[in-house]
């Protein structure tokens, strides 16, 4: 009995060394977790006409903003907001404003309401191959066109061929937006040769002669960016800075962040910088446009859900 009475009183006491040295390596990741949690990666999700802006502003907010991870996705619009109402997303990028019903329903699902910010400028353009002689086209036309009762370009002043439709997905916010301002609200031609991105579009148009496609300004790479005119008597307007500035390109609009107001401070940072004098020069960096002096009520906004986030001690 002697004899086992010392093995045991060595396993005991390596036990409970062992036990000792899990807990402290416990306890010590349990504070590294807890100084660790900032760095959890702040995600961005929606639309496809604002991945390279979306991904600009992370590139140059992480630098900024060592230890900070964000991570933009695209996918569409659509895609974007749906991620936001169920609460699988941080922040998403829309190239439409969003609709009541889904601002209800991210009031519903998410107990809180929406905070908008405008974040840029865009001119929605029209596109055409590099080699077509068609410099302009009337609201009415593209409307013609892209509901299938145009089918030839010698019908607005083009070559005998027919035209070739490209177009963006459903899910898509430049789908919905041309939807609605040109062919208000009407359906689209079922010619339509529908692509994920604007990006593949204007591939699409550049390698044919015959194609027209639409989608945002950054994008216009080998291909022509078409004047559009707002009826038949009026001058054909260029996409551009000063034409969506001053509101005469009739396709101007605006690019939003949509968040909760009960979203984390990290969230209204990241957003709130995006609308400041760096975030801006990122904006025509991409191509795209700076929000106007008069138009960036968006800091506001965005303050004011952050007073309101942080009344609420969010």
């Amino acid at each position: 009995m002697k004899l086992l009475k010392r093995p045991l009183t060595l396993v005991l006491s390596l036990s409970v060394l062992v036990a000792a040295a899990c807990g402290e390596r416990e306890r010590t990741a349990g504070e590294g977790g807890a100084r660790n949690s900032n760095a959890k990666p702040l995600s961005v999700k929606g639309s496809d006409t604002m991945v390279i802006l979306g991904q600009r502003f992370a590139e140059e907010y992480m630098k900024q903003n060592p230890g900070t991870v964000v991570q933009v996705t695209g996918g569409g619009s659509g895609t974007g907001i749906a991620a936001l109402i169920n609460g699988t997303v941080d922040l998403a990028q829309s190239s439409r404003s969003m609709k009541d019903e889904e601002k209800a329903s991210v009031l519903k699902q998410r107990g809180s309401e929406v905070v908008e910010v405008p974040v840029a400028l865009d001119a929605l353009s029209v596109f055409v191959n590099s080699k077509s002689p068609v410099r302009a086209l009337t609201m009415t036309q593209l409307a013609g066109i892209y509901m299938g009762t145009i089918r030839n370009w010698s019908e607005v002043g083009g070559p005998n061929s027919t035209i070739i439709l490209y177009g963006r997905e459903s899910s898509s916010g430049t789908y919905d937006y041309f939807r609605e301002h040109v062919l208000q609200k009407k359906d689209f031609a079922s010619a339509v040769q529908t692509l994920q991105g604007t990006a593949a579009v204007v591939n699409a148009v550049s390698k044919d002669p015959n194609g027209i496609g639409y989608g945002g300004i950054a994008y216009a790479k080998d291909v022509r960016a078409i004047a559009v005119k707002a009826d038949d008597a009026a001058t054909g307007i260029e996409p551009s800075e000063a034409t969506v500035a001053d509101g005469t390109y009739p396709l101007s609009r605006k690019l939003f962040f949509y968040y909760t107001k009960n979203s984390s401070e990290r969230v209204r940072l990241f957003s709130a910088w995006a609308t400041s004098p760096a975030g801006q020069m990122l904006v025509k960096e991409v191509d795209y446009f700076p929000l106007v002096t008069s138009s960036t009520p968006s800091a506001e906004t965005a303050t004011t859900s952050s007073q309101a986030t942080t009344a609420t001690g969010q």
